[in-house]
Protein backbone atom coordinates (compact mmCIF):
# COMPACT_ATOMS: atom_id res chain seq x y z
CA UNK A 1 0.00 0.00 0.00
CA UNK A 2 1.41 3.38 -0.67
CA UNK A 3 0.95 6.73 1.23
CA UNK A 4 1.22 10.22 -0.04
CA UNK A 5 3.08 12.36 2.24
CA UNK A 6 3.15 16.15 2.17
CA UNK A 7 3.79 18.65 4.53
CA UNK A 8 4.23 22.57 4.50
CA UNK A 9 4.08 24.13 1.49
CA UNK A 10 3.28 20.74 -0.59
CA UNK A 11 0.03 21.09 0.79
CA UNK A 12 -1.04 24.48 -1.18
CA UNK A 13 0.08 22.60 -4.12
CA UNK A 14 -2.36 19.72 -3.61
CA UNK A 15 -5.22 22.10 -3.53
CA UNK A 16 -3.66 23.94 -6.56
CA UNK A 17 -4.10 19.95 -8.13
CA UNK A 18 -7.55 19.53 -7.04
CA UNK A 19 -8.40 23.12 -9.15
CA UNK A 20 -6.74 22.06 -12.28
CA UNK A 21 -8.27 18.99 -12.61
CA UNK A 22 -10.59 20.42 -15.79
CA UNK A 23 -7.21 20.94 -17.50
CA UNK A 24 -6.96 17.48 -18.53
CA UNK A 25 -9.51 16.20 -20.35
CA UNK A 26 -8.89 12.46 -20.35
CA UNK A 27 -8.20 12.16 -17.12
CA UNK A 28 -11.71 14.10 -15.77
CA UNK A 29 -13.67 11.87 -17.94
CA UNK A 30 -11.84 8.82 -16.82
CA UNK A 31 -12.41 9.76 -13.47
CA UNK A 32 -16.22 10.80 -13.71
CA UNK A 33 -17.08 7.45 -15.01
CA UNK A 34 -15.08 5.70 -12.46
CA UNK A 35 -17.17 7.46 -9.94
CA UNK A 36 -20.50 7.07 -11.64
CA UNK A 37 -20.00 3.21 -11.49
CA UNK A 38 -18.58 3.60 -7.67
CA UNK A 39 -15.02 1.98 -9.07
CA UNK A 40 -12.12 3.28 -7.12
CA UNK A 41 -9.61 1.52 -8.61
CA UNK A 42 -8.78 1.62 -12.11
CA UNK A 43 -6.37 -1.69 -13.25
CA UNK A 44 -5.28 -3.59 -10.10
CA UNK A 45 -3.77 -0.86 -7.46
CA UNK A 46 -1.75 1.16 -10.47
CA UNK A 47 -4.81 4.23 -10.63
CA UNK A 48 -7.28 5.29 -8.09
CA UNK A 49 -9.45 7.92 -6.68
CA UNK A 50 -8.49 9.45 -3.14
CA UNK A 51 -10.99 12.37 -2.34
CA UNK A 52 -10.52 14.84 -5.43
CA UNK A 53 -7.21 13.25 -6.09
CA UNK A 54 -5.85 10.80 -9.08
CA UNK A 55 -3.32 9.04 -7.88
CA UNK A 56 -0.93 6.18 -10.22
CA UNK A 57 1.07 3.71 -7.87
CA UNK A 58 0.36 5.73 -4.61
CA UNK A 59 1.88 9.44 -6.42
CA UNK A 60 -0.03 12.53 -7.46
CA UNK A 61 -0.70 12.44 -10.71
CA UNK A 62 -0.41 16.43 -11.85
CA UNK A 63 -2.38 17.32 -14.53
CA UNK A 64 -1.98 18.90 -17.58
CA UNK A 65 -0.80 22.79 -16.13
CA UNK A 66 2.62 23.60 -17.03
CA UNK A 67 2.65 26.46 -14.41
CA UNK A 68 1.71 24.18 -11.82
CA UNK A 69 4.26 21.04 -12.68
CA UNK A 70 7.16 23.94 -12.83
CA UNK A 71 5.75 25.00 -9.03
CA UNK A 72 6.64 21.29 -7.94
CA UNK A 73 9.99 21.16 -9.81
CA UNK A 74 10.63 24.37 -8.20
CA UNK A 75 9.78 23.27 -4.87
CA UNK A 76 12.24 20.38 -4.88
CA UNK A 77 15.33 22.03 -6.50
CA UNK A 78 15.32 25.47 -5.74
CA UNK A 79 14.47 25.76 -2.24
CA UNK A 80 17.32 25.48 0.76
CA UNK A 81 16.58 22.23 1.88
CA UNK A 82 16.33 20.90 -1.99
CA UNK A 83 19.21 22.25 -2.36
CA UNK A 84 20.09 22.85 -5.99
CA UNK A 85 21.39 19.34 -6.65
CA UNK A 86 20.61 18.59 -9.96
CA UNK A 87 18.75 16.70 -12.54
CA UNK A 88 19.05 13.40 -10.97
CA UNK A 89 18.25 14.17 -7.82
CA UNK A 90 15.49 16.30 -8.13
CA UNK A 91 13.82 13.89 -10.38
CA UNK A 92 13.91 11.43 -7.44
CA UNK A 93 12.57 14.12 -4.93
CA UNK A 94 9.57 15.35 -7.44
CA UNK A 95 8.85 11.43 -7.60
CA UNK A 96 8.59 10.25 -4.44
CA UNK A 97 5.08 12.04 -4.19
CA UNK A 98 4.07 13.22 -7.44
CA UNK A 99 3.91 11.71 -11.27
CA UNK A 100 2.93 13.11 -14.65
CA UNK A 101 3.71 11.85 -18.06
CA UNK A 102 7.83 13.62 -18.92
CA UNK A 103 8.75 14.15 -15.60
CA UNK A 104 12.11 13.18 -16.02
CA UNK A 105 12.32 15.24 -18.97
CA UNK A 106 10.66 18.03 -17.65
CA UNK A 107 13.22 18.35 -14.71
CA UNK A 108 16.18 18.09 -17.25
CA UNK A 109 14.90 21.44 -19.36
CA UNK A 110 13.89 23.34 -15.84
CA UNK A 111 17.87 22.08 -14.59
CA UNK A 112 19.04 23.01 -17.45
CA UNK A 113 17.65 26.47 -17.67
CA UNK A 114 19.12 26.76 -13.89
CA UNK A 115 21.86 28.92 -13.78
CA UNK A 116 23.14 27.96 -10.33
CA UNK A 117 23.66 24.97 -11.59
CA UNK A 118 24.97 24.65 -14.78
CA UNK A 119 28.07 27.22 -13.21
CA UNK A 120 28.60 24.77 -10.06
CA UNK A 121 27.98 21.44 -12.78
CA UNK A 122 31.07 19.47 -12.86
CA UNK A 123 32.41 19.25 -16.20
CA UNK A 124 33.81 16.30 -17.83
CA UNK A 125 35.78 17.27 -20.27
CA UNK A 126 39.72 17.80 -20.29
CA UNK A 127 40.36 21.56 -19.53
CA UNK A 128 41.96 23.56 -22.59
CA UNK A 129 45.46 23.30 -22.97
CA UNK A 130 48.01 26.36 -23.10
CA UNK A 131 48.22 27.97 -26.92
CA UNK A 132 51.15 26.88 -28.67
CA UNK A 133 53.54 29.27 -30.35
CA UNK A 134 51.96 28.48 -33.54
CA UNK A 135 48.72 29.23 -32.53
CA UNK A 136 49.48 32.87 -31.53
CA UNK A 137 48.45 35.14 -33.92
CA UNK A 138 51.84 36.93 -35.38
CA UNK A 139 52.17 40.75 -34.59
CA UNK A 140 52.98 42.44 -38.51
Amino acid sequence: MYEVVVEGPEVDLLEKIKKARSKDEDIVRVVEEMKKTGVKKLRGNEWKIEGDLVLKKGKVYVLKDEELRAEIIWLHHDVLAAGYRGRWKTVELVTRNYWWPGVTRDVGKYVEGCDLCQRMKNRTEEPTGKLKLSEVPQKT
